[in-house]
């Protein structure tokens, strides 16, 4: 009986630690992105300038202050357009970052307003 109690037990536990690891390894991260309203863009994690990340999902804000600007992600398995140029405002999306280098830009003012990541 104490096998059987001791088993059941195990099992519990390790199918706790299985749900807890597949929820918890991935967690989607967050990045913020900022364009305009002068020529200005940026992309933060935790308030702060990202120049490399982690592979993995990362959930990216991206507030548009001008109407004359866009917001451009490109790299590996990515190029997205997440916000207009004729629009402004706030948009949300999930990114898959694998490893590479990846670009952040305004389409239209590419030239001198963009940036880059490392994903390792």
């Amino acid at each position: 009986m104490r096998k059987i109690v001791l088993a059941g037990a195990l099992l519990a536990l390790g199918l706790t630690v299985a749900v807890a690891g597949a929820f918890g390894a991935s967690s989607t991260r967050k990045l913020s992105g900022t364009v305009g309203p002068s020529y200005s863009i940026s992309m933060k994690a935790g308030g702060k300038n990202v120049k490399a990340l982690k592979k993995g999902t990362y959930s990216l804000t991206v507030n548009d202050k001008s109407s004359i600007h866009n917001f451009v992600v490109e790299g590996p398995g990515v190029s997205k357009d997440i916000t207009s140029v004729s629009g402004k405002g706030t948009k949300t999306v999930t990114l898959k970052l694998r490893p590479g280098k990846y670009k952040f830009y305004c389409r239209p003012h590419e030239s001198s307003m963009f940036g880059y990541i490392t994903v390792k």
